[in-house]
């Protein structure tokens, strides 16, 4: 940090030297002319109210959805809020109700929270619902025959900077960068890693397909069946290298090689196909790389571990924006399903975050493991509404709180 801070304090004393030395010399008299009328000082917005108390009542579709199926998912993030004061007493009654009556779960949650809904910072209250889940790969321990892709450990010259301690507005960002010389630099992006072979002796595994690679990055975690030894792991997200997700469907879209409509995972893919010359272009187009570990797949029902820290149950967690939704809260989801009109309506459980998940109303469905989970996740682009659920004792939600 004293380095970071020496070339700030450097950069300040250059500009305010420069802006010494700059000051020119008093003009010289004029004669008086007529002022300008002044023109009135339009007021400062004051800044959109981001979470509304509202009922139970009032959220569509409540009355319809089977709350026990997310009961895991919100006994799951208790392992994790039960440690906050405001979440302690919800979370030890939680331990004690009957899961099996949809009847005890419906009446705890309406007993113990106040549902706000949730608004984006220019007033509105829809956003985008996409979807994201665990995929399968085909890979082996050593390099091979079809296994050529490599899906790579951290770095150790990879830096995180938390800077929350000084500027707790940025209590959930992170930068990350690496030291050369005596300065902290961005670290390198995609296209420049895979020109300087930098990773090189950082391979976890090796896989066969450059694409599919690409969309495990996308998705933050996946299982790899390995040839070699006849098992099946889980590669679970360790870190990224800092720089900012890009959509690889925007690119093709502003080059004019597919509609906005048509950009979905398997249109992606499919273009892929059809132009392997241009394989790495399209792979560069995203800076972002994201970097695995390996993890044993003790039970293959649950989820990967989300930003939260718990497993991911499927169809039941999602993914939001931290710096506006706290992770562990439950997050009731307003919705149509992919490439669809049909209504999808559920309380899920906020317990993981994404680098193209930004905003307050914006979310990511977790659709779980394999093909079919693929295929709904791949097509949802939806508009949606959220809510989430404050305990009753708690103050009234503040972003990121």
């Amino acid at each position: 940090m004293s380095v970071i801070r020496t070339s700030l304090l450097a950069s300040a004393a250059a500009v305010l030297a420069a802006a010494c030395t700059s000051i020119p010399p008093a003009p010289p008299a004029k004669a008086p002319v007529t002022p300008e009328p002044v023109q009135p000082v339009k007021p400062v917005e004051a800044p959109k109210e981001l979470f509304r108390a509202t009922t139970f009542a009032a959220l569509a579709g409540w009355d319809k959805d089977n709350l026990r199926e997310a009961w895991p998912a919100f006994l799951t993030s208790c392992d994790v809020l039960v440690r906050k004061p405001d979440w302690k007493e919800p979370c030890q009654v939680a331990s004690e109700v009957d899961a099996t009556s949809e009847k005890a779960v419906r009446t705890f949650f309406e007993s113990f929270f106040t549902p706000y809904q949730v608004f984006n910072q220019d007033g509105s209250d829809a956003g985008l619902v996409t979807g994201y889940y665990e995929p399968l790969l085909r890979g082996a321990r050593k390099r091979g025959g079809p296994y050529q892709i490599p899906l790579h450990r951290a770095p150790e010259d990879l830096l995180t900077i938390d800077l929350s301690s000084v500027y707790p507005e940025l209590k959930n960002m992170r930068l990350r960068g690496r030291v050369v010389g005596n300065k902290v630099v961005p670290y390198l992006s995609r296209g420049e890693m895979m020109q300087s072979n930098s990773l090189s002796g950082k391979e976890l595994v090796w896989v066969d397909d450059a694409v599919e690679a690409f969309f495990l990055q996308v998705q933050g975690s996946g299982r790899v069946q390995l040839a070699d030894s006849k098992e099946t792991i889980r590669v679970a997200y360790a870190d990224q290298n800092g720089h900012p997700y890009k959509s690889i469907g925007r690119y093709l879209v502003d080059k004019g090689e597919m509609t906005l409509d048509q950009a979905s995972a398997q249109s992606i893919k499919s273009w892929f196909a059809s132009n392997p010359a241009r394989q790495q272009e399209l792979l560069n187009a995203n800076p972002s790389y994201v970097f695995f570990k390996e993890e044993k797949l003790t039970d293959p029902n649950k989820g990967p571990k989300g930003a939260l820290g718990v497993p991911l149950t499927p169809q039941r967690s999602v993914a939001v924006d931290p710096q506006f939704i706290p992770l562990g809260v439950p997050v009731f989801l307003a919705t149509t399903q992919p490439g669809k009109e049909t209504a999808l309506q559920r309380l899920m459980v906020a317990q993981d975050t994404g680098g193209a998940i930004r905003n307050p109303v914006r979310a990511d469905f977790f659709w779980g493991f394999g093909a079919e989970a693929g295929e709904k996740a791949g097509k949802m682009k939806q508009r949606g509404q959220l809510w989430i659920l404050v305990p009753k004792m708690a103050q009234p939600p503040v972003a990121g709180r």
